[in-house]
């Protein structure tokens, strides 16, 4: 069973488009330990939501870890952990942070309770919900 994850990205930087062009994506330049640990756990085969930041404020799709647990190709130091993704599906009905905050189910979860970091995890539970908020 795969783990849940959600990652970020301000859209003018990378987004979700930039990620189908190119069908495979370096999750890199990470410079939290928490959100480092996460990358650090994940899995080929783990699921993750593609969360645009700054502008939108909303998951808009989910991608699929590819390679797992490599050093960030953007760190001198060779401290920081990156993985690569692949697109699996972007969603009809985007899921905006406002629509999470609303739901009461979700008030738990680190998109929530630690909303600056950047790479975090979701709780299968979480991520059913937010799934079927996606389905509308």
């Amino acid at each position: 069973m795969p783990n849940y994850w959600l990652i970020k990205s301000e859209p003018f930087k990378y987004g979700w488009d930039d990620l189908i062009a190119e069908e495979e994506g370096v999750w890199d330049g990470v410079r939290n330990h928490l959100a480092k640990n996460n990358l650090k756990a994940m899995e080929v085969g783990d699921e993750c939501f593609f969360y645009h930041s700054r502008e939108g404020l909303e998951i808009v799709g989910i991608c699929t870890v590819s390679v797992a647990d490599i050093l960030d190709p953007t760190d001198e130091t060779g401290k920081w952990a990156a993985v690569k993704v692949k697109p699996k599906r972007k969603f009809k009905n985007p899921v905006s942070l406002k629509q999470i905050k609303a739901e009461p189910k979700l008030a738990e979860c680190q998109l929530v309770k630690l909303s600056r970091l950047s790479v975090a995890q979701i709780t299968p539970e979480d991520w059913q919900v937010i799934c079927e908020m996606a389905e509308g």
